[in-house]
């Protein structure tokens, strides 16, 4: 089935008792057993596995062509999931420009346990260099959040693949509607499905995927179920319910992201437009090969202060000054006030989640905020 159908059907099994279209929200908490100790309906308890969870499983891993798939509450708990699978000692090779809150969850929690090195994904010998005899995961994130960095996943996944070394790419950015990591040739996938996945501001979450179920899968399946970091049954039918409709949004975000991309790139105002559909962008070939189209979301640097950014945030009015991003309205959000001391991000940057609006009112306002310069 092409992604569209899978998108639609994948998540939603139809109820056998009263032949319900859309599949319903399963509450409870425990489930029958049969006379024989078994368990006919194949759940035992909803920390472990519920019907409404399994569904949503199911339709990411059939999107993202993966053997498996397990879901989590947060995005950060599923990227903590892949962590805690690792041997104590392991050394993690991860991006300089990670998304700051799994980077922060490895210098933070994970400081002692883990060993690891974050280095620029897009330099590949850089890459290789930092290999060690105790390496056991590389961390890639393409496009990266957020300066929307590009990584070859291909030649990355060849290096690792050399060593023994797994590769889990977060494809959040992305989303199996242009990239799909585990063809080229990375072992797992993760996504925060809070952001294009839910596609509507409403509901948290996270997921991985892996492309062979194999004992690190087990222990990653482990860690869901034990730890217990999973998702209500509630907000596993939101996801899903946000999915069926994923492949046609992805398309009008990129469709206005394009055009948005293109005004702000010939703007007076703008010093430098982040966006890999940019032909002039470092690494557009190696995004032009490894996706199907380039997302919709960007950063720019204004001609001004990091004051003067805020400003130009805060000035927006179709546009709403927020956190996150991947719903259908288009967010802004000066990132290195949001990400703290010790970011790498540039103080005169703005990131942009670009929305379903009109392309036209979402230019009109950039230029009206931007001309107050």
């Amino acid at each position: 089935m092409k992604i569209e159908t899978i998108a639609i059907h994948e998540g939603n099994k139809t109820d056998s008792s009263d032949r319900a279209v859309i599949q319903p929200i399963t509450l409870s908490t425990t489930f029958e057993r049969g006379l024989d100790g078994s368990y006919p309906g194949g759940h035992v308890y909803t920390r472990a596995s519920n019907p409404n969870r399994s569904s949503l499983e199911n339709v990411v891993a059939k999107l993202e062509g993966g053997a498996d798939a397990a879901a989590f509450s947060s995005g950060n708990a599923a990227g903590s999931a892949v962590f805690q699978s690792l041997e104590p000692g392991s050394h993690v090779i991860a991006p300089e420009d990670m998304y700051h809150g799994l980077r922060n969850l490895l210098k933070q929690v994970y400081a002692g346990i883990l060993e690891f090195d974050f280095v620029d994904m897009s330099d590949i010998a850089g890459v290789g260099s930092l290999i060690k005899s105790n390496t056991r995961l590389i961390w890639i994130e393409t496009p990266s959040n957020p300066l929307l960095k590009i990584s070859d996943i291909r030649e990355i996944c060849k290096i690792a693949q050399a060593h023994d070394i797994l590769v889990c790419c977060d494809n959040t950015f992305a989303t199996p509607v242009f990239q799909r990591p585990l063809d080229l040739g990375a072992n797992i996938v993760m996504h925060s499905s809070t952001k294009y996945m839910g596609g509507h501001s409403d509901v948290l979450g996270g997921v991985l995927i892996t492309k062979e179920v194999d004992p690190f899968w087990q222990k990653v399946r482990d860690v869901q179920s034990l730890s217990g970091a999973v998702p209500s049954p509630f907000d596993c039918y939101m996801t899903v319910r946000g999915i069926k409709t994923l492949p046609y949004r992805m398309r009008g975000h990129a469709e206005n992201a394009k055009k948005i991309a293109a005004f702000l790139n010939n703007h007076q105002a703008v010093e430098a437009v982040f966006y890999p559909g940019l032909t002039d962008h470092k690494m557009h070939e190696v995004a032009a090969v490894q996706m199907s189209d380039f997302g919709g979301m960007m950063s720019f640097t204004i001609k001004g202060t990091g004051a003067q950014a805020l400003e130009v945030a805060g000035n927006l009015q179709v546009f709403t000054q927020a956190t996150s991003l991947g719903g259908v309205e288009s967010l802004v959000e000066h990132r290195a006030s949001v990400e703290g001391p010790g970011t790498k991000t540039p103080e005169n940057l703005i990131r942009i989640s670009v929305g379903l609006e009109n392309v036209d009112d979402l230019i009109d306002d950039l230029d009206q905020a931007l001309s107050r310069l």
